[in-house]
């Protein structure tokens, strides 16, 4: 022993640990000198108002998840632990044992077992963790939102994500009233609720009745708008397909999209109300005024440039309203000669097309309206965007120009906020309706109005007829562009837009319906749902029934004698006639003779005389 501490040795011994010695005082005094940091506080949990709708359903509620986090190193070795665990955990998790066992296994110190659980998930977990002294489980309480009606106006009340803030719909544009954030160090204001102008109840029958037709047509998608014609509030908004909000990563990015808000589409025939009331206003045509369909528009420019628009019947002599009525492309191509090109699409960007209608949603769509010296610009421009093509418009645009036509000519803002209420309940904010500068004079207005209703009852539009209801209603029919250029001849828009009641016009009801299989006809496959989706909305909101048809209707219809009823080089005069007198001509194969209602025929489309072509189709209106 003594032969080992030799002096050299002991020196060095010395040395060394005295290098340890100031290494560790160095580092003690280096932290002892640095400036005490805070104390780490709880972090305060964030509150966010709720989203109801306007007589306070709850469609939107602040809640709390769960994660649920594994400490691996206190199981790791422990594999009938492990696999105890797994079967005890499986069931409450709706997780396969194997992917529990897998998870525990990780060679990371710390893992999630699953995300976003709910209150009641962690209430089971909890207390099987506790019973079972399963130490190694920990769990992270964060701020989440409930949707308890799922996908019930789910583009329109949007998606809070994990971070509390609102990615889509009322839950982004609304964020800093739904969840303030302080300004320059102040205590944040307290988060309010807010209530939309929809009626979740209504909300609901009418999503009932758009599943239905989506099923019957087979379309690609849907949008239906229900608009409080006076003041601007919408009552109903659908966009199909839709998405669950309460499992929304994992929805597809078809069923997210705001349809009304986002997408552009050519309008077709709809958009021939406002054409008519744009020239109508401009003194360009009178009611009176006749006009000739030969079934072809077709006009020569200076250019030598040649214009052709086909119509879908040769409909003779027509008045603007028998145009509306019949959705007649000839005349409208003849009415659009009537007005220069710059007034006419001035007016038409007065109605609002080409920009966005200022609704509380993000991502809205301006359209496009093209400009007369835009160099997409051509002779056939004008007649076709008389027809609605060679324009695109969104569905939330289509139901504000509309607001002018059901108030006297002047349009009302759209909303979706009926009111914002304090956390104590106490009121923020009430809209009151925002009405815009005049577009259409009130002749003008009641003139298409009462243009609308003669459709309803008479016209394209008569499947949509209410009976004891005034109704005016417009059906339209677009080919869907093509990505390669020109129009598919597969894809159609099927849309009908009506305003009720027409004496004193309170709801404006909107459907569009994309890519429908089968029949296409906007006055086939959508009118009948507009019939539908207003007779529900009348009942809903108590308004009253007063066999208004009948108040305009003589109450006697001419009967002719049962006889045989044939069809030659030209279309015969239907009127009088029984159903029973024309159940032989519907084994014709060379042409479509449509029955519309019961009794006897009041109304035809074509007119009688109409030359007989191959595939027509008669429209007959039975009372």
């Amino acid at each position: 022993m003594n032969s080992f501490f030799r002096p050299v040795r002991t020196i060095i011994f010395f040395v060394i640990s005295g290098i340890c010695v100031l290494i560790i005082l160095f580092a003690y005094a280096r932290l002892a000198l640095q400036p005490v940091g805070p104390i780490a506080q709880n972090k305060t949990e964030e509150e966010r108002g709720s989203i109801v709708d306007r007589s306070g359903f709850p469609l939107a509620v602040q809640t709390n998840f769960y994660h649920v986090g594994i400490s691996t190193r206190n199981i790791r070795d422990d594999d009938e632990r492990k696999a105890e665990f797994a079967h005890d955990l499986a069931p409450i998790l709706d997780m396969e044992e194997s992917i529990i066992q897998n998870t525990i296994s990780s060679s990371k110190s710390f893992v999630y077992l699953k995300k976003k659980i709910d209150s009641t998930t962690f209430d089971a977990v909890k207390k099987i963790t506790d019973e079972k002294g399963y130490n190694f489980v920990s769990y992270e309480k964060i701020p989440g939102r409930n949707y308890p009606n799922h996908d019930l106006a789910s583009q329109l009340i949007g998606y809070m994500g994990d971070d509390g803030k609102g990615l889509a719909g009322i839950e982004f544009s609304q964020q800093d009233i739904l969840s303030p954030e302080a300004i320059d160090g102040e205590e944040a204001p307290q988060p309010k609720n807010v209530f939309l102008s929809i009626d979740a109840n209504l909300q609901y029958k009418l999503e009932k009745i758009a599943h239905k037709s989506m099923s019957e047509t087979q379309a690609e998608s849907m949008m239906l708008i229900a608009a409080d014609a006076q003041n601007g509030e919408i009552l109903s908004y659908i966009s199909f397909p839709s998405v669950d909000l309460n499992n929304y990563s994992n929805s597809s990015p078809s069923a997210r999209i705001d349809r009304p808000a986002m997408n552009a589409y050519e309008p077709g025939s709809v958009f021939k109300i406002f054409s008519v009331g744009i020239v109508y206003d401009e003194h360009g045509i009178s009611p009176n005024e006749t006009f000739v369909c030969d079934g072809v528009y077709e006009k020569r420019m200076n250019s030598g440039e040649k214009i052709r628009i086909k119509c879908l019947e040769h409909h003779g002599t027509l008045t603007a309203r028998d145009a509306i009525r019949f959705s007649c492309n000839d005349v409208l191509g003849q009415i659009s000669d009537r007005i220069d090109e710059d007034v006419f699409i001035g007016r038409i960007r007065q109605l609002g097309f080409g920009q966005k209608t200022g609704v509380e949603l993000p991502g809205e769509t301006t359209g496009t309206v093209k400009d007369p010296t835009s160099p997409l610009w051509s002779g056939r421009s004008k007649p076709t965007i008389a027809i609605g093509q060679e324009i695109s418009v969104s569905a939330l645009q289509m139901v504000q120009a509309a607001t002018a036509i059901a108030n006297g000519g002047v349009p009302v803002q759209l909303t979706f906020i009926h009111k914002i209420t304090n956390k104590d309940g106490t009121t923020y904010f009430t809209h009151e309706p925002v009405y815009k500068n005049r577009v259409f004079s009130k002749n003008t207005s009641d003139y298409i109005l009462s243009c609308m209703e003669t459709t309803a009852k008479t016209g394209t539009g008569s499947r949509a007829n209410l009976r004891d209801v005034a109704i005016g209603v417009k059906t339209g029919t677009a080919q869907m562009a093509d990505p390669n250029g020109g129009y598919s001849d597969t894809d159609f828009i099927s849309s009908c837009m009506a305003i009720f009641p027409v004496e004193e016009p309170q709801i404006i009801l909107y459907i569009v319906v994309e890519k429908a299989k089968g029949e296409t006809y906007g006055g086939r496959i959508v009118a009948p749902v507009i019939g539908e989706a207003a007779d529900v909305i009348i009942d809903h909101l108590g308004m009253s029934r007063g066999g208004a048809a009948s108040l305009e209707h003589s109450g006697v219809i001419k009967l002719s004698s049962s006889q045989t009823i044939t069809i030659g080089d030209t279309v015969p005069d239907f009127t009088g006639s029984s159903k029973k007198d024309l159940l032989p001509l519907l084994d014709r194969s060379d042409i479509t003779l449509n029955i519309n209602g019961s009794g006897w025929v009041t109304s035809q489309s074509p007119e009688p005389g109409t030359p007989v072509t191959e595939n027509m189709v008669i429209e007959l209106n039975l009372e």
